[in-house]
């Protein structure tokens, strides 16, 4: 059974490689490449490489290689059509059926993509010939080298209704076709076609692998009703699924290790011309999820580039509430303001390409603009504005269907909402509830040594488990070292062996649960490993154990993370109360009454947690 082309290049964009291999084989990131042990032979150390990028896996031990496609038929011993039809549900798409009138249009989008080509020469020609000498001191004005105009394959159409068209035709392009790629428009009326693009500098539009699919026309005539004019959507363009310079962007990624996102052609070109080739654009609209999906493939965090005018601010928050519920752990955005109301082209050409490497480095990340939008000119002078503005930076939070995520920027809006509603005063030692000394202590405080109740002796228990867990599978702090790093351990021996833990991964990243604990015995902590997975240790959390399943180590792991959070705040709440019996002071209210509302919806994300 035959599939079209772009079908099948559709699936391989939409469902990552490495999220289909990860479900038979563990891997581990590595740069820009996982490894693992290869599922098709036996072998004790990896050679088994998955690309996200580049879409393939290979064995260097077997030889096995190939996409998607191939890795689910090879895995799964499906045929052909069987691993096209599986991948297609996880990807949503309907499966087409093949007809001999869809092996017709599939030669016919073949057609549009030589009239494509053969149009771009044609502008390409115009700009450089007699007609095109307005055009030419445009994009000189604009401070474009000719080396760069001829990368960007820019190029001219004349301000004649028909020149196009003619050229065409007279290339055995037939009509119909010119006006299906959207080069021609033929009127409703019957009327005689005529070219679509017609005195404006001419912008080719790549796919993926850098062919054109579309244009993109700036008018060179200051009262034309459209400043730009893009192609109309077509069997070979689809204006929500593609990026601007996507294929040059590809490749400069990989390099950069990020991506960045500009607001127009010009802006890329100018971009790309100061030696930052990582830049793309969307194509006249906001960003969509199709288009999240593929800036995600080429970074983890793009930056997102903005105007530092009123519009691109809120083109900036409207790009950050369009990702939010697609956040998942380690993907997000970075968010560039540039300033003076400037655009990336003016920066460069005032101040080169060090002015906007300065803006790219100070690029927020996307919790930050969150807050900002939420917490700028806000009134925050009543219990009833600051409960608001709680309530909606708890919605926002709320958006974000991942609940890791979701649950570290509740846990992020907690502090930074701590922070801004602190009241101002002067600690005193051994206020009731409190610690000792002149500033607050710890966020919690463990009963005394001699006093094992069954709560500390519970808590001391999620400790070792989560200690042991991460031990055992340190993979997990790949995903998960921040939440481990932020664990309120009280000082002892479990919290020392807690910051070891994090300062030896982070020095030897990739190492597997035997290795690392051979590792850490050798920094000499035997006898604290010994506390959290030897005997003495007695951990019976399914988590903790090395047979478990990664999914379930994950899932127990997080769960045993959120239920310690909320033990520590049940002890908070447990403090504040005490205070407030001896002292009613609006300050002890509030942080009675803010406590309980976090212990509240800590609560709910238990309750969740624990029922996925």
């Amino acid at each position: 059974m035959a599939f079209p082309d772009s079908f099948l290049e559709e699936i391989r964009n939409r469902v990552p490689l490495s999220g289909v291999v990860g479900r038979s084989v563990r891997l581990i990131k590595r740069g820009r490449e996982f490894t693992g042990l290869c599922p098709f032979h036996n072998e004790k150390s990896p050679s088994f490489t998955v690309n996200d990028d580049k879409g393939f896996f290979h064995c260097f031990g077997c030889g096995a290689h190939g996409d998607v496609i191939g890795y689910v038929m090879r895995n799964g011993g499906l045929a052909f059509p069987e691993a096209v039809e599986q991948l297609a549900m996880e990807a949503g798409l309907e499966v087409p059926r093949v007809r001999p009138e869809d092996r017709e249009k599939a030669d016919q989008v073949a057609t549009l993509g030589k009239a494509m080509e053969e149009a771009t020469r044609w502008f390409q020609a115009q700009l450089q010939g007699n007609v095109g000498s307005e055009a030419r001191a445009y994009i000189q004005k604009r401070g474009l080298k000719p080396e760069t105009i001829e990368r960007f394959r820019m190029g001219y159409a004349p301000q004649s209704r028909t020149a196009l068209k003619e050229a065409l035709l007279a290339r055995g392009i037939p009509e119909p076709l010119l006006v299906e790629s959207g080069l021609l428009i033929k009127p409703e009326d019957g009327g005689p076609s005529y070219d679509r693009f017609r005195h404006r500098v001419m912008f080719p539009i790549g796919d993926r692998r850098g062919r054109v699919i579309a244009f993109g026309g700036r008018a060179l005539d200051p009262d034309a009703p459209a400043k730009y004019l893009n192609s109309p959507e077509t069997p070979l363009f689809h204006k929500g699924r593609n990026l601007y310079n996507h294929a040059i962007a590809r490749e400069a990624a990989r390099e950069s290790g990020t991506v960045v996102v500009v607001e127009g052609y010009m802006d890329v070109i100018a971009l790309a011309q100061a030696g930052i080739d990582h830049a793309v654009a969307p194509l006249g609209t906001a960003l969509t999820e199709e288009q999240i999906a593929l800036l995600w493939r080429l970074s983890a965090e793009p930056i997102l580039c903005f105007d530092g005018d009123n519009a691109g601010i809120r083109a900036a928050m409207r790009a950050a509430d369009r990702a939010l519920p697609l956040l998942e752990p380690g993907h997000s955005f970075r968010f560039a303001i540039l300033p003076g109301g400037q655009d990336p082209d003016d920066l460069v050409r005032a101040q080169g390409r060090k002015g906007m490497d300065e803006v790219l480095a100070a690029a927020l990340p996307m919790v930050d603009i969150l807050w900002r939008k939420e917490t700028e000119g806000r009134p925050l002078d009543t219990p009833e504005r600051r409960a608001a503005l709680e309530a909606a930076l708890f919605g926002v939070a709320g958006q974000i269907r991942n609940p890791a995520v979701q649950g570290h920027y509740r846990d992020h809006f907690r502090s930074r909402l701590r922070t801004l509603f602190a009241p101002t005063r002067t600690w005193t030692p051994n206020r009731p509830g409190f610690g000792g000394g002149n500033r607050p202590p710890g966020p919690w405080t463990r009963p005394p040594e001699g006093d094992k109740g069954p709560m500390a002796s519970n808590l001391e228990r999620t400790e070792k488990a989560l200690l042991a867990a991460v031990v055992i599978h340190p993979w997990l702090l790949e995903e998960h070292g921040e939440a481990f790093a932020g664990l309120a351990f009280p000082p002892g021996p479990l919290d020392s062996l807690k910051s070891r833990i994090l300062e030896e991964a982070s020095r030897h990243p990739g190492l597997d649960g035997e290795a690392f604990a051979a590792h850490l015995r050798q920094r000499g902590l035997g006898p604290a490993l010994d506390l959290v997975t030897g005997e003495a240790g007695k951990i019976l959390e399914p988590f903790a154990r090395p047979d478990t399943e990664p999914d379930k180590v994950e899932r127990g792991w997080w769960q045993a993370v959120q239920r310690y959070r909320l033990a520590e705040l049940e002890q908070e709440l447990a403090a504040a109360e005490a205070e407030l019996a001896s002292n009613t002071n609006p300050e002890a209210w509030q942080r009675f009454v803010a406590l309980k509302a976090e212990v509240g919806s800590t609560r709910s994300l238990v309750s969740v947690s624990d029922t996925d």
